[in-house]
C-alpha cells in the first residue's frame, strides 16, 4: 500500500476540464485496488472541507485567494490557491504521514515542490498539457510566460514526470529538456459503463436535441480557440447540404463561447447547451451519430473515449495524443486540424453509411473497455510511484553511506568519491 497526497485545482462537484474527471477517476481506482489516497483540492459553494468519499478522503482549500487582478492576468489568483492548497495539505498531513506527493500542472507546482520538502517524500508530477502547446508555440503575454517556466520547474523538481501520451512525451523532451528516463507515458483511463447510457436517457436526447431521423453531431468540451470548435461551425453548410435536416450540439462552456456563438448566428441548426453533467452528456453522446473532437491541440483526447464508450463514431483531427488512440477507419475518421472541408468530408463518411459507422463504433468501444479500463491505468500509475521511492531510497542510502564512512573518519579514495557523488535523479 502506498499512502498518497495528491493535489489538483478541481475535483468533484467542482469540474472545468478534463483534468478534475481524470484526478477523481484516478483517485478512486487506487483506493479501490488498496492503496490509500488524499486529495486536497479547491473548495466549491455547497462541497464538504473535508470527507471520506469513494475510498478517498478529500480534503478542500476554503482559504478565499485573491481576486483576479482588473488586468486579466491570473497570477495573483494562482498564487494566494497555491497557499491556500498548502495549508490545507498541511493540515492533512498531522493525522500521518505520506509516501509520495503527486502534483497535477502548474496551479500545483509551488505546493507540490513545498510538500515534498516538508514531508520528505518523493514528488510525482503530472503534466497533462502545456502553455505552449495551447497556444501553438506563442506566448503572447507575461502570465503565460511564466506558467511556462513553472510547467519546467515542476518538470524539473519531479522525481517522474507522468504524461498521457507519446506526443506529450517529445513535448516535454523537447519544451523543458525533461530527461527521457524520468518521464514516463501513463494513458488516461475511461470508465466504460459510466459512459454507457440508458435507453431511456438516450432516446430522451434524441427527441431533445434532434429532429427526427435526421443527423446529429456533437462535440463537448472547454470552448476555447485550441479545441478548434470554429471550424466545426465552418463545416456546417457543407454537411447540411448533404444531410437535411442535421443538427449540431456544442455542450460546454469557456472564454470562446460568445466568438463561437457570433459565428453561429446563422446557423439554426447550432445549439449550445452550456456545460453538461456526466449524465447527461453520455446520454448527448449516446443519441449521437457522429461526436467530433476538432481540436488543433490535443494532448490525449480521453473525450474521444468516452464518447467511443458511450458507442458513438467519432471523428477527430490528427493531431496530438489523438492519433495513438484512434485508428483511421478502424476505430474512427480523421481529418488535418484547422481544414472545416476535410472536417465535413470525415464526418459525412460516417454519417453516409450506418453499417460502417456501427462497425467503427463497435471496434473503438472494445478498445476503449479493454485497453484503457481505470485498473490498468491505475496499477501503472502504481508503479511509478514504487519507481520514485526506490530511486529516492537508493539516493538515500548513498547519502547514510557517505555519512557513515565520514563520521568513521576513514578517507574515501578519489574514484569511490565521484561514484558516491554521482547524480540520482
Amino acid at each position: 500500500m502506498t499512502r498518497v497526497l495528491m493535489l489538483s485545482w478541481e475535483y468533484p462537484p467542482l469540474l472545468v476540464g478534463g483534468l478534475g474527471r481524470h484526478v477523481h477517476a484516478l483517485a478512486t481506482t487506487l483506493a479501490a485496488i488498496g492503496h490509500d489516497v488524499t486529495v486536497v483540492t479547491r473548495h466549491t459553494p455547497g462541497a464538504l472541507r473535508e470527507e471520506y468519499t469513494e475510498g478517498v478522503r478529500v480534503v478542500r482549500a476554503t482559504d478565499a485567494p485573491p481576486a483576479v487582478a482588473d488586468s486579466g492576468d491570473p497570477l495573483a489568483w494562482a498564487l494566494g490557491f497555491g497557499h491556500a492548497l498548502t495549508r490545507a495539505a498541511l493540515r492533512a498531513a498531522r493525522t500521518g504521514g505520506y509516501d509520495v506527493v503527486h502534483a497535477h500542472d502548474w496551479l500545483a507546482a509551488h505546493p507540490g515542490v513545498t510538500l515534498r520538502e516538508h514531508l520528505d517524500a518523493p514528488l510525482v508530477a503530472t503534466i497533462h498539457a502545456t502553455e505552449s502547446g495551447r497556444h501553438q508555440g506563442w506566448l503572447p503575454a507575461a502570465h503565460n510566460r511564466t506558467i511556462d517556466d513553472l510547467e519546467r520547474w515542476l518538470t524539473h523538481e519531479a522525481v517522474r514526470v507522468v504524461v498521457c501520451s507519446e506526443y506529450m512525451r517529445r513535448e516535454v523532451g523537447r519544451l523543458f529538456a525533461a530527461a527521457p528516463e524520468r518521464t514516463v507515458v501513463v494513458p488516461n483511463g475511461v470508465d466504460a459503463l459510466r459512459w454507457h447510457a440508458r435507453p431511456r436517457a438516450v432516446a430522451a436526447a434524441r427527441r431533445r436535441y434532434a429532429d427526427g431521423d435526421a443527423p446529429l453531431i456533437s462535440y463537448a468540451g472547454r470552448l476555447v480557440y485550441e479545441k478548434g470548435v470554429q471550424f466545426l461551425l465552418a463545416a456546417v453548410p457543407r454537411l447540411r447540404d448533404r444531410h437535411p435536416g442535421l443538427r449540431v450540439v456544442v455542450a460546454g462552456d469557456g472564454p470562446y463561447r460568445d466568438d463561437l456563438q457570433g459565428q453561429a448566428a446563422g446557423l439554426p441548426e447550432v445549439t449550445f447547451t452550456g456545460f453538461l453533467g456526466g449524465h447527461e452528456l453520455a446520454a448527448l453522446m449516446g443519441a449521437s451519430d457522429c461526436y467530433v473532437v476538432p481540436s488543433l491541440y490535443e494532448p490525449f483526447g480521453m473525450v474521444a473515449l468516452e464518447a467511443a464508450a458511450a458507442g458513438t463514431p467519432v471523428a477527430v483531427a490528427d493531431t496530438g495524443g489523438l492519433t495513438e488512440i484512434v485508428e483511421p477507419g478502424a476505430t474512427g475518421v480523421t481529418f488535418p486540424p484547422g481544414d472545416p472541408e476535410a472536417l465535413a468530408a470525415a464526418v459525412d463518411a460516417v454519417l453516409a453509411d450506418r453499417e460502417y459507422a456501427r462497425s467503427l463504433a463497435r471496434h473503438a468501444r472494445r478498445q476503449a473497455r479493454e485497453d484503457f479500463a481505470w485498473p490498468r491505468i491505475a496499477a501503472r500509475t502504481a508503479e511509478v510511484y514504487a519507481a520514485a521511492l526506490d530511486q529516492v531510497g537508493d539516493a538515500r542510502r548513498v547519502v547514510r553511506e557517505a555519512e557513515n564512512v565520514l563520521a568513521a573518519g576513514v578517507v574515501i579514495p578519489p574514484a569511490r568519491q565521484a561514484r558516491s557523488a554521482r547524480p540520482t535523479a
